[in-house]
């Protein structure tokens, strides 16, 4: 990766407020709210029903709001920011409940914390040498969407209802393919962090 340096913020650039009030970005900023309703819902009163229906709209709203950017011609910086902000607490969000209630085992959730440890980790080398975070893969985004189809899956297989013995097996091959998927595109962004780091000037 050779990405240069991220450009300074010129007067052609919309404000903040206004990047905010697109409505792309204000769906992002709808599911970045909607985390802590989230995660009480499954671990206060366990309304699992409605965490369910939740993150099915957080699914939604994260194909939606690309879509929208593009079609509306609205992409922004802010944007870039906070589409994949919202997936990764969202992702973190659920593992964490997920593990509290015992939906899914430790030996899961831990390569997939750690993955994100790591790349917060390379984005603040990457600021600190002037460079954009890592860039977006396609196998990133296809990760973060399997999980978030696994996801909805785990919370149906609560019970011993047909349902439940239904959703099982699929909601377990989606978060076996997603976690390795992944754990797999943070390999790629690593690699990426290194060759930039690699490339700088005085590097």
């Amino acid at each position: 990766m050779s990405t240069p340096p991220e450009p300074s913020v010129t007067s052609e650039e919309p404000s903040l407020l206004r990047q905010a009030l697109n409505v792309p970005n204000m769906l992002s900023i709808l599911r970045l709210a909607g985390v802590p309703v989230f995660l009480w819902l499954l671990l206060g009163p366990k309304e699992d029903g409605w965490a369910l229906a939740l993150l099915v709209f957080s699914a939604l709203t994260d194909w939606l709001d690309g879509k929208l950017a593009r079609w509306l011609n609205q992409m922004s910086r802010l944007g870039q920011l906070l589409d994949p902000a919202a997936d990764r607490l969202y992702i973190l969000a659920t593992l964490i409940a997920f593990l509290i209630r015992d939906i899914i085992p430790w030996w899961l959730v831990v390569p997939l914390v750690v993955r994100e440890a790591v790349l917060g980790v390379c984005v603040l080398l990457l600021r600190h040498r002037g460079f954009a975070p890592p860039e977006v893969t396609y196998i990133g985004k296809g990760a973060t969407f399997v999980l978030m189809y696994a996801f909805p899956f785990l919370l149906l297989t609560q019970g011993g209802s047909d349902i439940a013995a239904i959703a099982r097996p699929i909601g377990y091959a989606f978060t076996a393919w997603g976690a390795v998927l992944y754990v797999y595109s943070g390999v790629l962004y690593i690699v990426q962090t290194v060759r930039a780091l690699r490339e700088a000037p005085g590097a």
